[in-house]
């Protein structure tokens, strides 16, 4: 039977398809755009990986998309001819890298530091941009703002390219892990090259110098130079806050490091005279001993200097006190529209002008009521709650924070009991939804679990509800039995530092320790801004910039110290990541490495025995 015009042997087609792919594969492991393009957007593993979960999966993409032996031999060249193989070839058999596994080749494929740093750091750039266009719609969605409001502003106030800070945000970021990681590579190589037998006569020659540059600590501390890059970033809030955090980050892997290396409660002396075993931290100490100071100076910030706190703690302090006096509350809804009614704010700006004013006396207009000059003009404000207050109420105080109540001590449990119910269901349900990712707790500890969720909402509702009435009812209190003018504003502190003290509650609880640090953080950040603003001191130029630089030098120092200081796995991995030394936890492998050590030699004495 005559064969079809076109038609060829299954030979000739298969023998001029891979000449055709050969030929493309030649050119394209020649091409430096192509290669380079490569490099620098994803990793030969990395594509090996997408190649087996997912490009496999379809059949349309599996036809289209190169075989990550090929690109690998884009990337990396051809390979080399392995050891132990025949020289010669016979008729079909190949030794090309197509004929791998995919498990072989991800064990293989090594990576270039340097299109590594370039190519995370190009996914820093692009992840940080879309998770600040991401924020933006977020938070345009929350204050219920017009999209199309909104537009037609962006399109009418458009900003330059270069001023915008979503782009200097995301290339201050990914300047800081590239030049981190090139600093790092570079110092690490050049300790290597000091430390090595043919630069003795360097060494000699500058003793101080080398002994700087062969420190274990000269590659993390160097390379904290890159955090100069935050600068890029322009001055906002959001740059004193990253500084801050993680000064505060560092400082407490610094203590941790501290303490577990007997620096801080020392060492117990055995019988011969030497260091035996550390001693243990007490048991009172904790973080909570930061809650006093922090609490006492943001209460205090509040009443004067609200406009150096963050806008989410003023809010909630204003809206969680209506729960000890109503009259923090909005305008009731059936109070007649012609009266006027203080807001909030201005009763604690009435309370801040009371205590400059040294607390003056409190006249009831309900007793005497031809009194002309109750109040001063300062405090008009507030007439129209001192106006009806109880006849038996004997501070001004009082008659503004619980005017119909001439107990102090009363409004101190009302507050509990209208707070602390609420407060509880609502912490409970947060505690709820912390548990979803621990769920095989759950399932195996039912009970134990369920304990300890209810006991940490319990807690937590005590430990806010007894804060927030104490600091409150503190101002009553002091003026009740202080002079008038002794200590007249400090007694804010002084009643914020005594709500602090139930933080015992929270004491060696899960979380408590993070939830602490962030009060105090905020509480240094709204100290800072206060003393900026009376001019206790000055703001320096780029200040923030360099807390973030001396940040990231404790971080690397305390690292390479005892990395076991940074507690988190994820923080350990994340660290490791920015070094350049891949997503690993390296304190928990080499505390494997030790432990089968130890076990092999066990093993081994037994066996000798």
């Amino acid at each position: 039977m005559a064969s079809k015009p076109g038609a060829s042997k299954p030979g000739a087609s298969s023998s001029s398809s891979s000449s055709s792919s050969s030929s493309v594969t030649a050119r394209s492991a020649t091409d430096p755009i192509l290669r380079n393009a490569l490099r620098y957007t994803i990793s030969a593993r990395e594509y090996a990986t997408l190649h087996k979960y997912v490009i496999s999966r379809s059949r349309a993409l599996k036809r289209r998309a190169p075989t990550p032996a090929t690109v690998q031999r884009i990337i990396h060249g051809p390979p080399k001819p392995s050891r132990g193989k025949a020289k010669g070839k016979g008729r079909g058999e190949t030794t090309s890298e197509e004929d791998e596994s995919d498990a072989a080749l991800l064990r293989r494929v090594g990576d270039d530091y340097g299109a590594r740093a370039v190519r995370h750091s190009i996914r820093v750039f692009v992840a940080t941009g879309l998770v600040m266009k991401l924020w933006g719609i977020v938070e345009g969605k929350l204050k219920g703002r017009d999209l199309k409001r909104d537009a037609s502003s962006a399109t009418n106030k458009k900003q330059p390219l270069h001023k915008s800070p979503t782009l200097r945000l995301s290339l201050s970021l990914s300047t800081i892990l590239l030049l981190y990681r090139i600093l790092f590579r570079f110092l690490t190589r050049l300790r290597a090259h000091l430390l090595d037998p043919s630069a003795a006569p360097f060494r000699l020659r500058n003793p101080r110098v080398a002994g700087t540059l062969t420190s274990p600590y000269a590659p993390a501390v160097g390379a904290s130079l890159a955090g100069l890059a935050l600068g890029v970033y322009p001055s906002r809030p959001l740059r004193v806050t990253i500084g801050l955090y993680t000064l505060f980050r560092a400082l407490e892997w610094g203590w941790n490091c501290a303490e577990d290396n007997g620096m801080v409660w020392g060492w117990e002396l055995g019988s011969n005279g030497k260091a035996a075993r550390m001693r243990s931290r007490p048991a009172w100490w904790g973080s909570w001993m930061l809650q006093p100071l922090a609490v006492g100076q943001l209460f205090h910030a509040a009443v004067f200097d609200r406009d150096c706190l963050p806008s989410l703690w003023s809010n909630l302090l204003l809206k969680a006190s209506s729960t000890y006096t109503p009259y923090l509350a909005p305008r009731p809804e059936d109070y007649p529209a012609g009266l006027q009614w203080p807001s909030p704010s201005e009763i604690v700006d009435s309370l801040a002008q009371m205590a400059r004013l040294s607390w003056p006396a409190f006249i009831s207009p309900t007793l005497f009521p031809q009194k002309e000059d109750i109040l001063p003009a300062s405090l008009a404000p507030i007439a129209p709650l001192t106006s009806g207050a109880h006849p038996l109420i004997a501070s001004l105080s009082c008659a503004t924070l619980h005017p119909s109540d001439p107990s102090c001590s009363r409004a101190f449990l009302t507050c509990w009991l209208r707070s602390f119910g609420p407060l509880a269901r609502v912490l409970l349900v947060v505690y709820s939804a912390l548990l979803i990712p621990r769920l095989s707790a759950l399932y195996h500890y039912p009970l134990s679990t369920a304990r300890d969720l209810v006991s940490s909402a319990l807690r937590s509702a005590g430990c806010l509800t007894g804060a927030l009435a104490t600091a409150w009812s503190s101002v009553c209190f002091f003026q009740a039995w202080l002079p008038r003018t002794f200590l007249q504003t400090q007694r804010f502190f002084l009643g914020g530092f005594l709500a602090g003290f139930w933080a015992l509650l929270q004491q060696g609880r899960r979380g408590s320790r993070g939830l602490f640090l962030t009060t105090a953080k905020t509480s240094v950040e709204s100290l800072w801004k206060v003393g900026v603003k009376r001019r206790w001191w000055r703001a320096m130029r780029g200040g923030d910039v360099w807390v973030f630089v001396a940040a990231l030098m404790l971080t690397g120092v305390v690292y390479e110290r005892d990395a076991k200081a940074v507690r988190e796995g994820a923080w350990r991995k994340g660290i490791s990541w920015v070094r350049g030394e891949g997503w690993r936890d390296w304190a928990l492998e080499e505390e494997e490495e030790e432990e089968e050590e130890e076990e092999e030699n066990e093993g081994v004495g037994m066996k000798e025995e």
